[in-house]
């Protein structure tokens, strides 16, 4: 009985006209149901941020069709905090309409969702839920990228990351040509932050790349040289994960994913990749995994499942997952500008304070703030890519005799 006394939490509530930030609603205004599993979100959340942790960003969804990603990403991003994204094409190419000349003036509208869709599609609007644009700007949108990718240092084999890092360059040129807010990619250029897709064939980026090779195919154009490195890419994203676990002094990663899909299986796979398929020993996987999904665990799907199932596959430590995974079946986008506004709070308070007595003192006075004080120009992982590819290279060399070993196997033969 002391035991299950000791164990217990109890259910202690304040009121809301009594709560002075985010932060004291999160931790006293939510105590039950779809309340508490937000409540774990942010507290899980608050610690890694706190204990100091690099943390991966996993986003599936129209983000920035939408203009969250100027709403509630880019601010998380500012923070330092965020080592790399992993997203999709398609986030990527509609990150750039509010930058195109024709359309600085705004040209993403809303639409109900049960609307006449057959009427949008004769005045050819183009719907995502309930947000929409004309059908010129995807087909602008496509000249402008096109333009970027027959530009001379496009004209190469190269990383996923590499091609976002320079899209980025030429996006915020753009923006700043057309005295527009800054975009994702432009965000993630200045902050040298890595953008992963794992499918980049499945959105309108690659699809104008493949219209450049159909064009050199056919013999319409002279020359076109550039070509996705998709090992190269997913070797970067390993030595990162690498670079989290034996090089950052934290020596632990968290990642925090929105949606499911191919984003969230490209972010979990670096622990699988080094410990299972390249021998890596001594690999663990998140410390801390938190994600919001609207996929029912129940589906079966990579994108529904919760953090202990990850556990299974090494993806997420064993070790820590019971205090510090939760997963939440939700819209992200209901969320979001909350769960970061509160912990923007959380580092404001802290600067305000460190003002007021010194970095040094605040740390003693409260650990939690030197994790949220770290340097807002971040991890600038991109910029580190050939030395921390390099590392995990030697660790390859290493595992020889390992990696040898796995290349036989007594295969039955296929009828000739």
């Amino acid at each position: 009985m002391d035991h299950i006394e000791k164990t217990r939490r109890r259910v202690d509530v304040r009121r809301v006209d009594q709560c002075e930030s985010m932060d004291d609603i999160f931790r006293h205004c939510l105590p039950a149901f779809g309340g508490a599993f937000l409540r774990r979100i942010y507290t899980i959340l608050d610690q890694a941020v706190s204990m100091g942790c690099p943390m991966t960003m996993s986003i599936a969804g129209p983000v920035t069709v939408s203009g969250q990603h100027q709403a509630w990403l880019i601010p998380l991003l500012e923070t330092g905090w965020i080592a790399y994204l992993s997203t999709t094409d398609a986030v990527c190419y509609h990150d750039g309409h509010r930058s195109l000349d024709a359309h600085k003036d705004g040209p993403v509208h809303e639409v109900p969702i049960w609307g006449d869709d057959g009427a949008l599609r004769d005045e050819k609007t183009i719907r995502v839920t309930d947000m929409a644009f004309d059908e010129d700007v995807l087909l602008d949108q496509d000249r402008f990228l096109t333009a970027i990718l027959q530009r001379p240092e496009f004209q190469r084999k190269m990383t996923g990351t590499e091609l976002r890092n320079l899209l980025g360059a030429y996006y915020a040129a753009q923006e700043k040509q057309n005295g527009v807010p800054e975009g994702l990619l432009a965000a993630c250029h200045r902050l040298s932050v890595p953008v992963f897709v794992g499918a980049p064939g499945d959105g309108s980026v690659f699809l104008n790349s493949m219209k450049l090779w159909a064009m050199k195919q056919a013999g319409l154009i002279d020359s076109y040289g550039f070509d996705l490195d998709l090992h190269a890419e997913v070797f970067e994203a390993c030595a990162y994960h690498r670079w989290g676990l034996f090089e950052n002094p934290v020596q632990a990663l968290a990642t925090f994913i929105l949606g499911g899909g191919v984003p969230k299986n490209y972010n979990l796979q670096p622990e699988p990749a080094l410990g299972q398929v390249l021998g890596i020993p001594n690999v663990r996987g998140y410390n801390f995994d938190v994600q919001i999904v609207t996929a029912p665990v129940t589906d079966g799907s990579l994108s529904s499942c919760p953090p202990a199932e990850a556990v299974t596959w090494g993806k997420v430590d064993k070790d820590t997952y019971l205090k510090t995974t939760e997963s939440m079946q939700a819209d992200y986008s209901m969320l979001m500008p909350f769960i970061v506004k509160g912990l923007l709070d959380n580092r404001a308070k802290y600067e305000a304070r460190a003002r007021e007595i010194g970095e040094e003192t605040l740390f003693i006075e409260e650990p939690k703030a030197r994790g949220y004080l770290r340097p807002r120009e971040g991890y600038r992982l991109f910029e580190k890519r050939d030395r921390l590819c390099e590392q995990l290279y030697a660790d390859v060399r290493d595992n020889k005799e390992w990696l040898l070993d796995t290349l036989q196997y007594p295969l039955a033969r296929p009828p000739q």
